[in-house]
């Protein structure tokens, strides 16, 4: 059952690599804070933010759309076509790179004076090159993707971070606290630039490492290039008109999300001081306690479900190609269930916990993080969402329904808007009126996209297998960590040990259940890289 197989190794591969990246992440943000500060962090943030974004705009779509087109041809047997594409999409992310980085490198001071702060022009100088960079590798990675290959992308993923945060650590603290006498930028400035300057170092060693991968592979690659060529390929010119109707509708589906949280601030804010009648600063405070205390927590699961995306939507374009109706129900159900196996947990832990896990993770600011607790437990309901919408998104893209979910995105977000206008105005739902406005806003777009999966699919998911089996297995597991952590916390009076403890308790307890409810079944668990003993466990329990 080789697709099958392929999804969950890919995404556990993929799933792996991500939650490394993100504590890489953490390594990277700490002593990076520690040194250059509030004032240096304010500098760093406007030209990681343009990246952030360029960066959406270069990798969200053209990925998917190599990983895609590859699949089809391969899954026809046209290795040479499948070549084609990627060679076209090299020139074209090269082309676009190149574009980004000029403008950023050529008008960063400008840019810079823009956004209220000159001395982040120099950080922007140093992150311009990347541009170029990370969107030569997003076409390498697409085409990998496409031979169901996601080690070449987790191990470039894991080099990349690596890189930046060796590179661009060293680099801050060198021009931070070492070089003296460049007087048009201070060391806040140049500390900021250096930090900037890991994700062009990041974006080098992942690009070498993927581009070493595959001169590696190039034989084979070749071998089965030329075998195939007699089959010809479509026209270039066709080519790109495809990989951009594929790619275009992904693109502006991801840059929504960063423009919906500008948004976002900006109706918050406003909201709060004109109609719920807080002062400025109490208004920036709560909005901080949104942003800041919860956005990361509500984003790891997202890692794993992200992974379980990029995975499915070669399998189900190759499927879709071939019209093979069984592999793709089959992918459909399994990318769901995978999803929601690791948002469930998560949703209910994070609601269960959600006061003593902030209180955990920000013990020097423990009033806020305390009254960040209602947010964080309505966000986390979220995650139930959250978590299946990207899997529908990866299924939709596969069978070349890329423009839905944009649309249904884009409908979410309308309830978002007006929910959070009307709700954030009321004194005691403040900022949670926000995170209700979010929660509706993914559960309005995941019930549409499960609409359109069905329908275009015809696929028969198994509620009960796919949807049920996970929650009960869910909400037993929250009440034993309730409970386990109410007693903790009666014996010990430490919140800290507590959390740990009753975490602990859910992950065994969550365990057990999705094996003995059988949601996941001992030869799926053997399908993992490594999952042989695993299944051996779960034989034995169940």
């Amino acid at each position: 059952d080789m697709n099958k197989q392929s999804l969950l190794k890919g995404a556990t591969i993929l799933g792996i690599a991500g939650i490394f990246v993100k504590l890489l992440g953490a390594v990277f943000r700490l002593p990076l804070v520690n040194w250059i500060g509030d004032t240096g962090m304010a500098n760093y943030g406007p030209a990681y933010y343009i990246y952030a974004f360029l960066v959406i705009v270069a990798t969200s779509g053209l990925p998917v759309a190599i990983s895609k087109m590859v699949s089809e041809s391969i899954s026809i047997g046209n290795y040479y076509q499948a070549h084609k594409v990627f060679k076209i999409s090299i020139g074209m992310m090269i082309g676009i790179g190149c574009l980004f980085s000029a403008i950023l490198f050529v008008f960063a001071p400008q840019i810079a004076s823009l956004m209220n702060n000159k001395d982040a022009a120099l950080g922007m100088q140093m992150i311009a090159p990347a541009l170029i960079l990370v969107p030569t590798m997003a076409a390498f990675r697409g085409y990998f993707q496409g031979m169901q290959n996601m080690k070449p992308t987790a191990v470039s993923q894991v080099t990349e971070q690596l890189f930046r945060v060796v590179i661009g650590l060293g680099l801050a603290y060198v021009m931070f606290f070492k070089t003296i006498g460049n007087s048009t930028y201070d060391r806040y400035a140049r500390g900021a630039a250096g930090a900037n300057f890991g994700a062009t170092a990041g974006a080098f060693g992942g690009l070498l490492i993927i581009g070493l991968i595959y001169y590696l592979s190039r034989k084979n690659i070749n071998k089965r290039v030329d075998r195939t060529e007699s089959l010809g390929s479509a026209d270039s010119k066709r080519i790109v008109k495809r990989i951009l109707q594929i790619a275009v509708p992904i693109t502006i589906g991801a840059a929504i999300l960063p423009v919906m949280n500008l948004v976002d601030s900006a109706i918050v804010m406003n909201r709060l001081t004109s109609a719920a009648g807080f002062s400025q600063e109490i208004a920036k405070s709560l909005y901080g306690q949104l942003s800041g205390f919860v956005g990361s927590l509500i984003n790891f699961p997202q890692i794993v479900t992200q992974a379980v995306a990029v995975s499915i939507v070669p399998i189900i374009a190759a499927a879709h190609k071939r019209k093979l109706k069984g592999e793709i129900d089959k992918n459909t159900s399994m990318g769901i269930r995978m999803a929601v196996i690791i948002g469930y947990p998560c949703a209910i832990g994070l609601i269960v916990l959600a006061k003593p896990t902030l209180l955990l993770l920000y013990p020097k600011q423990a009033t806020s993080a305390a009254s960040a607790a209602s947010v964080l437990a309505i966000m986390a309901f979220g995650i139930i969402f959250l978590s299946i919408a990207l899997t529908l998104v990866g299924i939709l893209q596969g069978i070349g329904r890329q423009m839905i979910p944009v649309k249904n995105m884009f409908i979410g977000m309308i309830f978002k808007i007006i929910l959070t206008w009307i709700l954030v105005s009321f004194r005691s739902i403040n900022v949670n009126g926000a995170a209700i406005g979010t929660v509706v806003a993914y559960a309005v777009s995941v019930v549409l996209n499960l609409r359109a999966v069905v329908r275009y699919t015809k696929v028969k998911i198994k509620y009960g297998l796919v949807f049920v089996r996970p929650m009960v297995s869910a909400l037993t597991m929250g009440v034993l960590v309730f409970a386990s952590y109410k007693a903790v916390m009666m014996l010990l009076h430490k919140n800290s040990i507590a959390t740990l403890i009753s975490i602990g308790i859910g992950i065994v307890v969550y365990g057990l259940m999705i094996l003995k409810t059988k949601a996941i079944s001992a030869e799926e668990l053997s399908m993992i890289p490594k999952g042989e003993k695993l299944a051996k466990i779960a034989k034995k329990i169940t």
